[in-house]
């Protein structure tokens, strides 16, 4: 079963409408609705909130804002994961990010609460504040620990002194804008109380952070604290935590003895839901004349916030990606008056990799090498700042198979070359590496008297296939057909997982799954080992193979029903766990890595500089695929998202305010279906025993880690004009294309 690209499971439910998403949860009661009013300022405090109107309009039941507030703790910045900590609402009347949440608004519905938040009359005393990135790059400060895992800086080396001293050098400046999640889903919650217990209904990626959150900021029991997420509608990494969404509906449902829906709208989710942050990189490549890097640096400048410590790894990416002895890469952080960054679609890894890899192309152009020679050159032994093997290193092995694939030989090595009429045509290609994490994870499978599998566990299903990929993992490990196993995801009762996000959920699951599995299989050959009625009396358990719903030992077999039935007559079960990755030696020994090479074909409107992706491939290694129609729709989803950084997304913020003007998807554009022709995404059979004894490595994110710089090369192809400031559009294309073109 594993390995076969079996269709959802769950997709008969999404096509008929019965897939109940968090804000559709109809099974509580009759509920009230919630509606958020946020500051309209960035900085400053509330000097004079008056509610009343908004009191006496139809249908409210409550207006709560920091003045009548129940108690609230806040974070403890000793945790190392931001999404564990406490998140404060309606705390107190100072203001630290436009949008903040200064009113709640519950009423007999959504339109009342609606209305009636515009009434909330808020005055403001403002403060002095930062809002832009560029102009205060000279106020930063050094991270303790990136995301609790990765150092903040890293030296090897001279780099200085190496980079001086290099013939060949590349030395730019590379910037990112603000990119969002946006999940299809808005961030929502139905919060309802039973006694001292509350259950909410939420979009949540990890349950466990959701509860922690909640726990946290409130000061409940965990036991009081029940999440269910059976459907998330996207995540991206926005839903790896909870929002104020989630702990206003929570507080107000507790308050109002009865079930309080809130959902935000798309514009709110661009304020009040974290970001990827803003970043200034600087990357400086030396290399010999021969293109073998002698020196390899990479500093990032970052947006941070008042209140919170995120800061993303953007240069972790490159410090095991290529060989080069004098190496150093930083992270700073800059504080603005603006909403904490969060993990956002392969965080550091993507926006790491947009400027490494677009240096790259620089260095290769300034040598006169193919991309590709240049990174073969530089393929590194083993990792080149942790000194340890490398589980698996097929990097070079991706790029030479999408060049054939790709037709890379078509590309000319001199830019604006190329044309069809008034079209300018361009190839780019670009390496991508991402690192493969294990989180603690557990799962229980059971056997029913019917011999039937149920899998617990409350990992979630973003939309990535996890309900049809545990489906194939028990029914192989068990021997049973596919509509024999039943998975069940999404609620805190269930064994604790690390959930979905950094990759990890298919192959921490997967693996706790057939762990559970195997021993189930154990408790069931255990009961017949002397039991005078079973065939399997006195066999060699170790020879023992589970098919067809029976287990057999050389000729001998038996059917698991009738096992069941004379031991275990209300069913049996077994949980499977793993560790966190620190406590596995493998990831200790080892550095385990998902690679990929991407390939771009663009054409370029010589005339209006208008950018069409014409064609682009991605060439994955993951080790052992559990789904390959499920995984390659993930890759082909995270190439996309690459295409967007390079061509279309961007926060635009308003430096007097703080505000993201283009807060809805009708301004923040995302790519749409014109924007994305022929694209395929390519995976290589594989086995990585290090990762897992399953074999498996983490994919998803993999998708769009080096996209957006195969995009971005092409461009440069096409025209000869290279920008290193995200997204490429018309305004930065159009004054550098070639004088007799343009």
């Amino acid at each position: 079963m594993i390995g076969q690209p079996i269709s959802r499971v769950d997709g008969p439910l999404k096509v008929a409408g019965q897939a109940t998403y968090s804000y559709e949860e109809w099974g509580v009661g009759q509920p009230l609705y919630g509606f958020i009013a946020g500051a309209t300022i960035g900085h400053g405090r509330i000097t004079r909130i008056e509610t009343a109107r908004a009191e006496r309009s139809a249908g409210v039941r409550r207006v709560f804002t920091h003045r009548n507030m129940p108690p609230q703790h806040d974070p403890d910045m000793s945790v190392a994961w931001g999404h564990l900590r406490a998140l404060p609402v309606l705390k107190r009347p100072e203001i630290q990010m436009y949008g903040e949440p200064v009113a709640l608004v519950v009423a007999s519905t959504l339109e009342q609460a609606r209305a009636a938040a515009a009434l909330v009359d808020v005055t403001y005393e403002i403060e002095e504040a930062r809002y832009d990135l560029a102009s205060n790059v000279g106020h930063t400060f050094t991270p303790e620990r990136l995301q609790g895992l990765f150092e903040a800086d890293s030296v090897i080396g001279d780099l200085d002194a190496a980079f001086a001293a290099a013939p060949v050098k590349v030395d730019q400046l590379y910037t990112t804008p603000y990119v969002f999640s946006q999940p299809m889903e808005p961030h929502s919650c139905v919060a309802v109380w039973k006694g001292d217990v509350v259950t909410i209904f939420v979009g949540s990626q990890t349950l466990a952070w959701a509860r922690s959150r909640i726990v946290a900021t409130l000061g409940l029991e965990p036991r009081q604290v029940k999440v269910i997420s059976r459907y998330v509608g996207g995540g991206f990494g926005s839903k790896l935590g909870v929002h104020a969404e989630a702990l206003l509906a929570i507080i107000a449902a507790r308050e109002l003895q009865q079930p309080v829906k809130i959902s935000m709208t798309r514009q709110q989710m661009f304020h009040l839901v974290g970001h990827r942050p803003a970043s200034q990189q600087h990357v400086r490549l030396g290399a010999d004349r021969d293109g073998r890097l002698i020196a390899f640096g990479h500093d990032v400048i970052m947006q941070a916030s008042y209140e919170s410590d995120y800061i993303e790894q953007t240069a972790s990416v490159g410090r095991g990606l290529y060989a080069a002895p004098n190496r150093k890469t930083t992270h700073r952080g800059v504080k603005l008056h603006v909403k904490a960054g969060e993990d956002v679609r392969a965080p550091g890894d993507a926006p790491g990799l947009l400027a490494i890899e677009s240096a790259m192309d620089e260095l290769a152009h300034t040598l006169d090498l193919d991309p590709i020679e240049l990174r073969i050159k530089n393929e590194p032994a083993q990792h080149p700042e942790l000194g340890v093997p490398f589980s698996d290193h097929r990097l070079v092995e991706c790029m030479r198979e999408g060049a054939r694939r790709f037709g890379w030989e078509r590309r000319h090595r001199v830019p604006a070359s190329v044309r069809d009429g008034q079209w300018l045509i361009g190839y780019g290609m670009s390496a991508a590496t991402r690192g493969h994490y294990q989180g603690a994870t557990s799962v229980r499978v059971q056997l029913d008297p019917s011999a039937n599998a149920i899998v617990h566990s409350d990992m979630t299903d973003i939309g990535t296939g996890t309900y049809t990929i545990l489906t194939q993992v028990a029914a192989e490990a068990l021997g049973l057909p596919l509509d024999r196993v039943r998975v069940e995801l999404g609620d805190s009762d269930f064994p604790e997982s690390a959930g979905s996000g950094g990759s990890w959920g298919a192959a921490n699951s997967s693996t706790a799954t057939v762990r559970a599995c195997r021993a189930l299989r154990d408790k069931l050959l255990a009961s017949v080992q002397d039991d005078a009625r079973s065939p399997l009396r006195g066999l060699d358990p170790s020879q023992a193979v589970l098919a067809d719903g029976r287990i057999a030992i050389g000729d001998a077999s038996e059917a698991l029903t009738e096992i069941i039935a004379r031991h275990f007559p209300a069913g049996v079960d077994a949980i499977g766990s793993l560790p966190m990755m620190f406590d596995e030696p493998s990831y200790k020994e080892t550095s385990i890595n998902s690679y990929a090479a991407h390939f771009a074909e663009v054409r370029v409107d010589a005339v209006t500089g208008e950018i069409r992706l014409h064609s682009m491939l991605g060439v994955f290694e993951a080790g052992r695929i559990f789904n390959p129609k499920t995984a390659r729709s993930q890759l082909i989803g995270g190439m996309t998202f690459g295409v967007g950084n390079a061509l279309l997304e961007e926060g635009l913020l308003d430096p007097r305010s703080g505000a993201f003007m283009n807060r809805d998807l009708a301004q923040y554009l995302v790519p749409v279906h014109a924007d994305i022709p022929a694209i395929d995404a390519i995976l290589l059979d594989g086995f990585d025993a290090k990762a897992n004894e399953l074999g498996a490595k983490g994919l998803g994110e993999l998708g769009i880690c080096g996209a957006g710089a195969a995009v971005a090369n092409a461009v440069f192809n096409a025209t000869g004009v290279r920008v290193r400031d995200f997204p490429i559009t018309l305004e930065k294309l159009l004054p550098g294309l070639p004088r007799q073109t343009a």
